[in-house]
C-alpha cells in the first residue's frame, strides 16, 4: 500500500504541476478482493469484494459504499455493496458522455463521485 501511496501522490503532483488534474480521472481496481478466512498456507484466497480508488480533480472526496461486514459472508465470500459496474456507468456517463448502456449491456445506478 506504500508503494501504491506513493505512485499516486507522485502522480497527482506531476499533474497538478502540469496544470491537468482536472482533466484526468484514474480509477484503481483489483479484478478480485480476498476471503476473510485464513487458507492453508497462512494467506487468503481470492474473493469477490474488493476496495476500488478513484483519483482526479472532478473526484468529490468520500467513502462511497458501506464497510462490509466481516461476519455476514456469501458462502465465504465478503457481500459487496457497490457494484463495480456502477463505477463504470458513472465513469462513461458523467465523464466520459458515453450512454453505459451500450458499452456495459444494461443501465448501473451512477454513483455520485463526479
Amino acid at each position: 500500500m506504500g508503494d501504491l501511496n506513493g505512485a499516486l501522490s507522485s502522480f497527482s503532483a506531476d499533474l497538478k504541476a502540469q496544470g491537468n488534474f482536472d482533466r484526468v480521472l484514474m480509477i484503481s481496481f483489483s479484478e478480485f478482493g480476498r476471503r476473510v478466512a485464513e487458507n492453508a498456507s497462512g494467506g487468503t484466497d481470492h474473493g469477490a469484494a474488493a476496495p476500488l480508488f478513484i483519483l482526479g480533480g472532478g473526484v468529490k472526496p468520500g467513502l462511497y459504499g458501506k464497510y462490509p461486514s466481516l461476519t455476514e459472508l456469501n458462502e465465504g465470500d465478503l457481500k459487496f455493496s457497490t457494484d463495480f459496474r456502477s463505477v463504470y456507468a458513472t465513469a462513461l456517463e458523467k465523464w466520459l458522455g458515453v450512454p453505459s448502456e451500450q458499452v456495459l449491456g444494461r443501465k448501473y445506478p451512477l454513483l455520485p463521485f463526479i
